[in-house]
């Protein structure tokens, strides 16, 4: 016969109604708190969802501001290639005008002045900062002014005018995260943007029986070219054209030196790897100190110019009062810088183009992880309220049921 004591429903009783009052107090943290895992025992497998959910919808949202400061950034760059390929064709047009040889000497000496007002408008252009307060076009040296402008006297001038525009910014090397495993790239170099001939490089260094001394690597637009000791002219011609770069290399069938040409419109940027010195001893570039002079070897043939350049040319034609240059090889040189100017709207576009469709899927993904994740961690407040409130009504139950069942005896006013 099993024994059971007086005091058995008592602490029996006590048990239930704390365990039901803890219960409570947890439900009403969670309608507090809005979350219903307050603790991973709570639901183990809707705590590890929401961890994962939470971390992906962390990423998402770094990916949707990357995508907004890269828009921002198109926008920018977008607005300042509109303006600059506006300035090129009011620079067409009055090269037109002094190319018709219906104006005078005094005629085409204004309409070089105008032009050459003009170049510095473009200049400026060229060194505009973004919404960062960073340079656009200057590469990676985003605090660096990436065109300087060296002024002197000019044939028929009259005034102090630019005589050329330098670049001393890099390559296009900054870019940003926009998904997983996805980037894109934020800049356009001024070395790429506001070219508009193709480079070529001839060294005039007879390297016919050259050899690479030692482990070295070369750059070229700022790719690592790595070369072994033994590699002839040929091999060091070879890896560059095996590289990912728009650079074609060959044998200057003249000077049997190392020759280079660009496949598109752009400055080549040329440099040895700190612990080597290939192309200097090639004699294609020069040691220097300052790194955003030219580096070109003094004796190297260089030609290919920028858009700056081929305003110079156009403007000292006009300043010359020369009808034919303007007309065939200044309006030639303006041609070539629009063309070029073209290809890079059509590059800035597509960037643009992508940032958008990328921001939308962003924007429509961050919605849906939400979603899930609200479901896995947070209450549902009808639901919980509806809990609270059942749970409250079965307490107060208990309460009365537990009064009843156990009445207050003699001994608990002697306690």
């Amino acid at each position: 016969m099993k024994r059971i004591s007086s005091d058995m429903p008592n602490t029996d009783m006590q048990y239930r109604l704390r365990r039901q009052e803890e219960l409570l107090a947890k439900q009403d943290a969670k309608l507090a708190s809005g979350v219903r895992i307050l603790e991973l025992r709570d639901d183990p497998m809707a705590a590890s969802h929401a961890v994962r959910f939470e971390s992906y919808l962390a990423r998402l949202n770094r990916y949707e501001q990357n995508t907004k400061l890269a828009m921002e950034h198109y926008n920018a760059m977008d607005s300042y290639f509109q303006e600059f390929n506006d300035i090129l064709q009011q620079i067409r047009v009055l090269g037109l005008n002094g190319a018709n040889g219906t104006n005078g000497p005094e005629e085409l000496k204004y309409i070089g002045i105008e032009v050459n007002e003009l170049l510095k408008e473009l200049v400026a252009i060229a060194n505009k900062t973004g919404p960062d307060n960073k340079q656009l076009f200057a590469g990676d040296k985003a605090f660096t002014e990436p065109f300087r402008v060296v002024e002197g006297s000019v044939e028929g001038g009259g005034q102090s005018m630019v005589v050329r525009v330098e670049y001393r910014g890099a390559g296009a090397n900054r870019s940003t995260q926009i998904s997983d495993g996805s980037y894109t790239t934020l800049d356009i170099g001024g070395g790429e943007a506001f070219w508009a001939e193709k480079m070529n490089i001839v060294s005039r260094f007879d390297a016919t029986n050259y050899r690479v001394t030692q482990d070295s690597a070369i750059f070229v637009d700022g790719v690592e070219i790595p070369l072994a000791p033994g590699d002839t002219l040929h091999a060091v011609v070879a890896k560059i054209n095996d590289a990912a770069v728009a650079v074609k290399a060959y044998v200057d069938p003249e000077t049997k030196g190392l020759a280079l040409q660009g496949t598109n419109a752009h400055l080549i940027r040329l440099e040895d790897r700190a612990d080597s010195s290939v192309l200097q001893d090639l004699g294609v570039i020069r040691p220097s100190n300052d790194p955003y002079a030219p580096n070109w070897h003094q004796s190297a043939l260089v030609s290919g110019g920028s858009a700056f350049d081929m305003v110079v040319r156009l403007r000292d034609a006009l300043l010359r009062g020369d009808h034919e240059f303007s007309g065939s090889q200044g309006i030639g040189g303006i041609d070539l810088a629009l063309s070029n100017m073209a290809n890079q709207l059509a590059v800035e576009g597509s960037r643009h183009q992508r940032s958008m469709y990328t921001w939308k899927r962003l924007n429509e993904e961050v919605e849906n992880v939400t979603a899930s994740l609200g479901r896995e961690k947070y209450l549902d407040f009808a639901e919980a309220a509806a809990d609270l409130s059942f749970m409250d009504f079965a307490h107060r139950a208990a309460l009365q049921t537990t009064a009843k069942i156990i009445p207050p005896t003699l001994l608990d006013f002697l306690r």
